[in-house]
């Protein structure tokens, strides 16, 4: 037997599902279960019908399934995949700006520590970020810990203000200006879309700016034929699946995630065996950081 058949033989047996982001390799995202943006795995997360979770991503994804489902063992293929920007604001900074500024609400972009969460009054996503930004009653915002994203709200949203932090995706933040411009000289008819994890220099020259189901979505609705990719080159399994006439080029060939690529059908098929690798939170982390996570789906709720 394969390792395929054996990773759904266990899955099975042991009434598990693994969600898995459109970041990591195809092998992973074509055998699991439910494949999708930040938004998407949360949602699916906490709506999840089985004893074991397995998330084929990274540490804040485990940790954000484990908070929306707390009576449920998660497990991560590789507890190494981190996100460094996942890190990159402090409790201390969030306590000062609490004790300075008066109106103010936090609001922590998803991909953060259960810890940041903890201390936040409602988590956001790329999909969702505006829109929730935009329904706060409070007038200041500081937006943890992507200082693009934050921009990227701070623009769509002028009524507000948008305190940004110095946090970043290192992938998307290695994106330039110049990018853009030699990837459009090398591909005329190609439209760019990109992620607003991007810096804003490389939003500006963009046609289009969202998540990654956000750019899924526009490109299947876009009769162009030709497509210029802003984000993590995961995404173009999916893209490629679903638009098999069009013809995809990455903005940049570096455009990799290091620690999303860690995670492999082996080591899937090892935590599934061993039920290794389980996300461990204390109770009450889970039960302050379950609010700002809840607030978040209640707010987008249709």
């Amino acid at each position: 037997m394969g390792i395929k058949e054996e990773i759904l033989r266990l899955k099975k047996e042991k009434n598990a599902v693994i969600l898995a982001h459109y970041y990591v390799i195809p092998e992973v995202q074509d055998i699991a279960d439910f494949v999708g943006d930040s938004f998407a795995l949360a949602k699916k997360a906490k709506a999840i019908d089985a004893s074991i979770i397995v998330f084929a991503g990274v540490s804040f994804m485990g940790e954000s399934a484990k908070i929306l489902n707390q009576d449920k063992k998660v497990l991560m293929p590789d507890l190494e995949a981190d996100c460094p920007m996942a890190h990159m604001a402090t409790l201390a900074k969030v306590q000062k700006m609490r004790d300075e500024i008066d109106d103010l609400a936090v609001v922590c972009y998803v991909n953060s520590t259960a810890e940041l969460k903890k201390v936040s009054d409602v988590c956001v996503t790329s999909s969702n970020a505006v829109d929730i930004v935009r329904k706060l009653p409070q007038k200041n915002i500081y937006f943890i810990p992507d200082r693009h994203l934050a921009s990227f709200v701070q623009k769509l949203v002028p009524e507000k203000n948008v305190i940004l932090n110095d946090g970043y995706c290192p992938t998307h933040h290695a994106m330039s200006s110049e990018d853009v411009l030699k990837a459009k000289s090398a591909h005329p008819q190609a439209l760019v879309f990109v992620h607003p994890e991007c810096p804003e220099e490389v939003v500006c020259l963009a046609d289009y700016a969202g998540s990654t189901a956000g750019i899924i979505q526009a490109v299947k609705q876009s009769e162009s034929k030709e497509f210029i990719i802003g984000t993590e080159e995961g995404v173009l399994h999916e893209l490629r699946k679903q638009n098999p006439e069009k013809t995809f080029y990455l903005l940049s060939e570096n455009l990799v995630c290091e620690d999303m690529k860690k995670v492999t059908l082996e080591k899937l098929y090892q935590v599934l065996r061993d039920e290794s690798n389980e996300v461990h939170l204390d109770s009450k982390t889970m039960s302050v950081a379950y609010k700002a996570m809840d607030t978040m789906l209640e707010m987008t709720k249709s």
